[in-house]
């Protein structure tokens, strides 16, 4: 199967296209930056241009697996315009080269956060879309493109609505598990919002990779919500990152940002109906991150 990764350079995207790669598939990337093996079929440019778009479909695509987005809840409220064009203009259009050339599957990387706050209610696919941010309102805009193309043109559109992902190779990213792993290396600390007592799910990047594969197996449009289904608080979370590294990592509290919900607990139901299980635990999945954080410091090179 011929695979369109959008976003394949990125964190999750570099994992999967190698995944795609050891099982015989055939992984295209397109991204903003170059693949780091030059082997991979790679086109760079910005996704909002239809040439670069034709350019990615050109000889032919059996897949999309859609993960190229702004994913900052921050610049989506400082930038709504810039987040908006990128993750849904870019989406339509992927969404139109799929029409034109009969390309049935499509899965798409979305988030919980298109339920925006439900107290410490558990987040399933049941829920009315209701998000807090501008970046949450570009997922649940595009996941609302999905639906049209799968009801007008019998797209297989998959929707998996990610916690949040972390794990090796994640050292360009500016999430808290890598701001922990940066601040251990260091021997600095890092900003805990409120009282830290906010609860998520954090799910590692292989399990990530795993939901991806279903979803290109499915023959039925839907939404899967994805994650490790145990939610810690961030005090723990910082917690655990001290054991696993052996670092007695700062931490200052700070006020919340605008747009934070207080609990993100979700219900993995119909994820593990479908044969999804997760295989790492939240310690695992930061011992695995530390140690590649580690090799990279001392001159290896991160996933």
């Amino acid at each position: 199967m011929r695979v369109l990764v959008t976003g394949g350079s990125g964190f999750i995207g570099r994992h999967l296209v190698r995944r795609l790669a050891a099982r015989g598939d055939e992984p295209v990337v397109a991204d903003l930056l170059p693949f780091p093996d030059p082997a991979v079929p790679a086109v760079v440019g910005d996704l909002r241009d239809r040439a670069v778009v034709d350019a990615a479909f050109e000889g032919g695509v059996d897949a999309v697996v859609h993960l190229a987005a702004l994913t900052s809840v921050l610049r989506s409220v400082n930038e709504p315009h810039e987040v908006f064009t990128t993750n849904v203009d870019a989406t339509e259009l992927l969404l139109e080269g799929c029409r034109a050339r009969g390309v049935a599957r499509f899965v798409f990387a979305s988030t919980n956060a298109v339920a925006g706050d439900v107290g410490a209610r558990r987040i399933d696919e049941e829920l009315p879309l209701h998000p807090l941010t501008p970046y949450g309102a570009t997922k649940a805009a595009a996941e609302m493109l999905l639906s049209a193309y799968a009801a007008s043109y019998g797209l297989h559109s998959v929707a998996l609505r990610f916690t949040n992902v972390y794990g090796a190779g994640m050292q360009a990213k500016d999430s808290v598990v890598a701001r922990l792993m940066r601040a251990a290396l260091a021997g600095g600390g890092i900003e805990i919002y409120g009282d830290g007592e906010q609860l998520r799910d954090y799910l590692y990047v292989s399990d990530a990779v795993q939901a991806i594969e279903l979803g290109l197996r499915l023959e039925t449009a839907t939404t899967v919500t994805v994650g490790a289904g145990e939610s810690v608080s961030m005090n723990e979370l910082h917690r655990l990152a001290c054991e696993v590294t052996g670092v007695e990592i700062g931490k200052e509290h700070v006020p919340g940002r605008p747009g934070e919900m207080p609990a993100v607990v979700v219900d993995t139901k119909r994820a593990r109906a479908l044969g999804f299980s997760p295989a790492y635990s939240l310690r695992e999945g930061l011992a695995e991150t530390w140690a590649d954080f580690v090799a990279e410091a001392r001159g290896g090179a991160a996933r």
